[in-house]
């Protein structure tokens, strides 16, 4: 199978599944509406104590902790000069997964949530990868978290001898599709291009949650900002060659006729040019910034 072919594939698994769990969400969230409460005002903190506390309604008591967690990720979204924005996410995914341990959306939207760069949600890919480690621990034999700690490598940690691991884990589980199997291989050997980055966050774009479509929209925003940061240092090669030396400035570059005008990322904020460096960056006044830790490596 080409590559191409086969990063689609995962891509449109991925998001199909992340489809599925936005529509249940959804109805649990029609279903079950709770009033509107300061979330920061939370009783119980520990999983293991809610569980003690929670006799025989578990599972119940788990839909209500799993709504107050989206409600909490919405409102953080929403307000983004709030102060220690998504801080209970951790607590409240914790006692959701503690009070139902096959609670499977919760492991992998929560998952999502907490990976997400700011400011669209805290960047701690490292508490989606504990989240989802302890959802295999519990479930041993579902090959979609172990797909999702592969994917979480992938797209937010860059290591991709990790996501390669992961991805042929899952592909020896049961009831694992034959595309996860080509797919560590290629991840390993590949090292996870933009390409293939391109591909998964495409299909991410079309799910039907919006906190995600969003998010994964905006890195394809900065995946596009790099092309284009690659075409304007072939620009600065250019001028370097026609004249001998580095230009001072886009001013200089626009004068000698290389480029038409300040060239700009995909927000429409003028890139970076340091002549000492000889570097093209995005500003740090774009929305496209900061930049997700596996396209720093780029």
């Amino acid at each position: 199978m080409k590559r191409q072919a086969t990063a689609l594939l995962v891509a449109a698994v991925t998001a199909s599944g992340i489809g599925l769990a936005g529509i249940t969400l959804r109805a649990r969230d029609e279903h079950f509406a709770l009033p509107p409460i300061d979330d920061r005002l939370m009783y119980l903190r520990s999983g293991r104590t809610a569980g003690r506390l929670a006799l025989s309604f578990d599972n119940l008591l788990a839909d209500v902790y799993w709504i107050r967690t989206i409600q909490h990720y919405g409102r953080d979204y929403k307000n983004r000069k709030r102060e220690n924005r998504f801080e209970l996410l951790p607590s409240l995914l914790d006692m959701t997964t503690a009070l139902d341990p096959q609670f499977l959306i919760a492991y992998r939207f929560g998952a999502i949530f907490m990976a997400l760069s700011p400011p669209d949600g805290p960047g701690r890919p490292d508490l989606s990868i504990a989240l989802l480690e302890k959802g295999l621990a519990a479930n041993p034999d579902t090959w979609q978290l172990a797909h999702d700690l592969a994917f979480t490598h992938y797209l937010y940690t860059g290591d991709f001898a990790a996501a390669a691991a992961w991805f042929k884990r899952a592909a020896a589980m049961p009831g694992a599709p034959e595309w996860i199997g080509p797919l560590a291989a290629i991840t390993a050997a590949r090292g996870g291009d933009r390409q293939g980055a391109r591909q998964m966050l495409s299909e991410l774009g079309r799910t039907q949650e919006d906190y995600i479509r969003r998010a994964a929209l905006r890195t394809l925003a900065q995946l596009d900002a790099l092309d284009r940061i690659d075409l304007v240092e072939q620009d600065v090669a250019r001028f370097r060659a026609m004249t001998g030396r580095d230009p001072a400035g886009w001013a200089e570059m626009i004068r000698a006729g290389v480029i038409p005008s300040v060239p700009v990322d995909p927000a429409n904020t003028p890139f970076v040019y340091d002549a000492v460096t000889r570097r093209v960056t995005l500003s740090t006044e774009s929305p496209l910034m900061p930049l997700p830790p596996m396209l720093k490596s780029r």
